[in-house]
Parts: C-alpha cells; sequence; structure tokens
C-alpha cells in the first residue's frame, strides 16, 4: 500500500507562512482544504467586495480530524453523496457512480492553475494546466498517465486483484518537511559534454550540460513561480581548490514588491532544452577535475528567511551530479 500524506498540503511550514500574512487572503484555503465541512467559518459575501473583509457565519459541521487530511479522498470523490470512480463497482457498501471524464485531467486542473492578481502585490500564478493544455499534442500523456502510476492491486481486503492507479501523486521530489519522502517524477533528461580530456595549457577547454524537458508534459520547473532549476559547475586542481565555475539558474525572475510582476522566464517548455557552457583556459599543466551538479529548489534562501522558515524546512534537493578529469601538459 501506498503512503499517503495530504494533510502535507495544510500543516507544511511554508504554507502556513504565507497563510498568517497580513495579505493572505482566505481564498488560498479553497485549494488547500477544498470540502465545506474542512472551513472552521462559510463565507456568504464580501464587505465592500474586500477580500479581507469576508462576511462569514461560523459553520456549525467544521470537522477538525476531516480539516487535518488536507487533500483528502472525498476532494476528488465524493459528490452528491455519491462515491465517484472509475468502475462504479456494485459490491461496495455504499452508492458509487462511474465518471472517468470528472476523474480525468480536467479535475486535476480545477487546482492546479490559477492566473489571477489578487491584489497590487499578491499574485497566484500556477499555470501547470494551462502549460499541459498548450503542449498536450507532444507526447499525448495527461496528468494521470504520469502522476498517478498504473498498478495491479487488491483495492479493499476480500475484493479481487485490478487493475488501478497509485494515489501518491508524484511530483519534484523535495520534501516538504525533514521526515516526508516523497517519490519523485524528474521531466529532465541531463547530458555532460567535455569537449575533450586532454588539451595542452593556454588551449581552451570546453564543457556543455544540457538539460532537456524530455518526459514532462508541461514546463520545467512549473507550479509555484519561486521554484528553479540551478545548475552549477566547479574546476578543481589537484589540491581541489577551486579554480572556476559557473553558476546557471532556470525559472521565473519576479518582482514582489511594491507590485507583484513576473520580468522574466526561461522555464523549459516540452522537448526544450537549455544548454550550460563552462569556458576555460588552463595555465598550469596538471589533472583537473570538472563536476556539474544540477539542483531542484522549492524557494530560494532569502525567500526561506522572509518566511522565517528554520534550515528544519528542505529547500531542494540533488537531481544531478556529474565529474570529468582533464589532464593537461
Amino acid at each position: 500500500m501506498e503512503e499517503i500524506n495530504s494533510s502535507i498540503c495544510l500543516v507544511r511550514s511554508q504554507f502556513q507562512a504565507e497563510i498568517k500574512k497580513d495579505n493572505s487572503p482566505f481564498l488560498c484555503l479553497n485549494c488547500h482544504i477544498p470540502l465545506q465541512n474542512q472551513q472552521e467559518e462559510l463565507v456568504h459575501g464580501l464587505i465592500n467586495d474586500n477580500i479581507y473583509t469576508p462576511k462569514t457565519t461560523k459553520n456549525l459541521n467544521y470537522d477538525k480530524s476531516l480539516q487535518l487530511e488536507g487533500i483528502t479522498c472525498a476532494v476528488c470523490h465524493v459528490r452528491d453523496e455519491q462515491i465517484i470512480g472509475p468502475t462504479g463497482t456494485k459490491k461496495a457498501p455504499h452508492s458509487t457512480k462511474k465518471d472517468s471524464e470528472f476523474l480525468s485531467e480536467r479535475l486535476c486542473i480545477s487546482c492546479h492553475n490559477a492566473s489571477a492578481i489578487i491584489t497590487e502585490e499578491l499574485v497566484c500564478s500556477f499555470e501547470t494546466g494551462d502549460e499541459w493544455v498548450a503542449y498536450s499534442k507532444v507526447n499525448g500523456k495527461t496528468c494521470i498517465d504520469c502522476h498517478m502510476v498504473v498498478t495491479n492491486r487488491e483495492i479493499v481486503t476480500g475484493y479481487s486483484t485490478r487493475e488501478s492507479r497509485f494515489h501518491t501523486f508524484s511530483g519534484s521530489g523535495i520534501p516538504k518537511t525533514s521526515t516526508h519522502e516523497p517519490q519523485a517524477l524528474n521531466g529532465l533528461s541531463i547530458k555532460m559534454n567535455p569537449s575533450k580530456n586532454r588539451l595542452r595549457t593556454s588551449e581552451l577547454y570546453r564543457a556543455e550540460l544540457t538539460l532537456r524537458n524530455e518526459y514532462a508534459g508541461h514546463k520545467v520547473p512549473t507550479g509555484d513561480p519561486e521554484r528553479f532549476i540551478e545548475i552549477i559547475c566547479e574546476l578543481q586542481d589537484e589540491n581541489h581548490k577551486i579554480i572556476g565555475s559557473k553558476r546557471d539558474t532556470i525559472g521565473e525572475k519576479w518582482k514582489w514588491y511594491p507590485n507583484a510582476q513576473k520580468l522574466n522566464e526561461n522555464n523549459l517548455k516540452p522537448l526544450q532544452q537549455h544548454v550550460t557552457t563552462f569556458d576555460y583556459v588552463f595555465k598550469d599543466p596538471g589533472v583537473y577535475k570538472l563536476t556539474f551538479t544540477v539542483l531542484k529548489h522549492r524557494l530560494d534562501k532569502k525567500s526561506a528567511h522572509y518566511n522565517k522558515l528554520d534550515e528544519s524546512y528542505p529547500l531542494f534537493i540533488e537531481i544531478y551530479n556529474e565529474s570529468s578529469s582533464i589532464e593537461v601538459k
């Protein structure tokens, strides 16, 4: 049985830091705890059309334990007091309905796609759905094809084994807590191409690292605009001293204050590639080592500090590390 931690979308440190800010409206909760009975208060309108002054009443059906489940089974599989599934089985002790269209990528996109200016300094920008729609013909895959792996198993004890899908929803692979061990999907193919491993002093040495969005049906990175890929190149001499380096990034650049604005982006579209080139001219003979490292970041240290996230909150993972030896005569 797969391990699912659906509460992370609500309790993780980064979201809690964001939702406690004065400029964070109630709207954020609609995706992170979308069931009505997960909400402590019910919103019936806005005072003076201001999202920061909602008209609310106490939710008499509020369920704290349900709230802590976060994106729980019912979020996707219960509508109008019926459990919606891919088979509509008659064996279950409750009402079921077969609706594969409802349980398609359209359901995923209902949360994983938002592009809205809330206030001048607050935007909601998660355009994974739009990206998939734009590039869906590139590889013909849906959200479910990649993020819900097919398996054969017994769903309920006593029922026969059948084809189903894992509900771990593999993603970036960056843990959301120090003890979280998520399953990772990597949309990138990564290849290092050193020009040569033997050369003479004063001769130009060039190495390239090519990252290609080989497998994802959306841009990489995608989702939260603060995510980025970092490419680090370091050249060491025989004493392990770094004598040359280069840093490159793939992601979005934003200005957050006083007005939120996307400045630029170089996220990789499906099948698009990014090449990082490192050039160096050696002055002295010897044996050197060139290392390329690729990191996948959730957000940078400056943003983590601003959100008062301590060292226990994981910010990145390493997805590639490869070295090449160079002999210079």
